[in-house]
């Protein structure tokens, strides 16, 4: 959660990028590009948000789809710097969503996630017309996408205020932060004006809200979680803490530590299309996928509730 691995991660980018892209050569002819679609339009709170979809050019059945929310600090990022990673996923049969949302401190993390929620529901009721199976949604996110990933899988609020019942089928963490933002700010104690209080208020009231540990239910979709081993301190301690308060609930959730990793690495990692994870996270959408068709019951003893 630092500002330097901004830099960082828009060096790598563009590195890796340009490699990954000569490495694949033509191979985007099978998959089709829609750039820039808006899923929210501008309001008096909030400006114009627009999504990509990237999408198998052929397939014989509706496929899984998931939608990936930028890191950055919850002030920076943006959904084109990922757009090698939509080409991935749909060369591997997934229909992929990169998402934009508003930043910090034009917004505050409320808002952020009122977007992260309007982009699934679009996906909803639209990503049919792109080969997506509307009942397999999978939400990701990496750092602070991370944070407003399971913010929105976890607080049906934010659902329910659009009208949705939650449409989640899973949810796929990638070093995610402020998992619990509420005992980050309490221990850091940052004075006014810092960029995490713009962005999350002065109220430890407000923290705890913005906090997905304190929004585990039992009926939350299942989850996958990944960290890195090197990852920053403040992302250790709160995944820690949110996997012990999740084991109440689905005691059987996947937690993969990549002992190797940083924070950056975590998610650069695939740009590389035969990075092992996409396997790993294939096979959870998968057993995700085909659990949550069977009766309640059975259902929650699959999912390791």
């Amino acid at each position: 959660m630092k500002s330097q691995a901004r830099i960082t991660l828009i060096l790598l980018m563009i590195l890796l990028g340009a490699f990954m892209l000569t490495l694949s050569g033509c191979s985007f002819k099978r998959i089709t590009k829609s750039k820039n679609i808006v899923y929210q339009k501008a309001d008096k709170t909030s400006a114009e948000q627009r999504l990509n979809v990237f999408a198998p050019r052929k397939h014989t059945k509706p496929a899984a789809v998931l939608i990936f929310v930028h890191g950055g600090n919850w002030n920076s990022g943006k959904k084109s710097q990922y757009n090698i990673i939509g080409g991935h996923w749909a060369k591997k049969d997934v229909v992929t969503v990169i998402v934009d949302y508003p930043l910090s401190p034009a917004a505050d993390f409320d808002a952020m996630a009122i977007s992260v929620a309007r982009s699934v529901k679009w996906v909803k009721e639209n990503i049919s017309q792109y080969g997506g199976n509307p009942d397999k949604i999978f939400l990701s996110g990496h750092s602070a996408g991370g944070h407003l990933a399971a913010l929105v899988a976890l607080d049906d609020h934010y659902f329910k205020n659009i009208g949705l019942e939650n449409p989640l089928s899973g949810l796929i963490l990638i070093d995610a932060a402020g998992l619990d933002m509420h005992g980050y700010l309490l221990e850091e104690k940052f004075e006014k004006g810092n960029t995490y209080l713009k962005t999350f208020s002065s109220d430890p009231k407000t923290w705890k809200e913005a906090t997905p540990l304190y929004h585990l239910h039992p009926n939350m979709p299942p989850m996958l979680i990944y960290r890195g081993g090197k990852t920053y301190t403040s992302i250790l301690k709160s995944n820690e803490k949110f996997i012990q308060a999740l084991r109440a609930y689905a005691p059987e959730t996947p937690y993969r530590i990549q002992k190797s990793k940083k924070h950056v690495p975590m998610i650069t990692q695939f740009f590389n299309p035969w990075n092992a994870r996409y396997g790993e996270i294939l096979a959870f959408m998968k057993a995700a996928g085909n659990k949550n068709n069977l009766p309640e019951d059975k259902r929650n003893a699959a999912l390791g509730k």
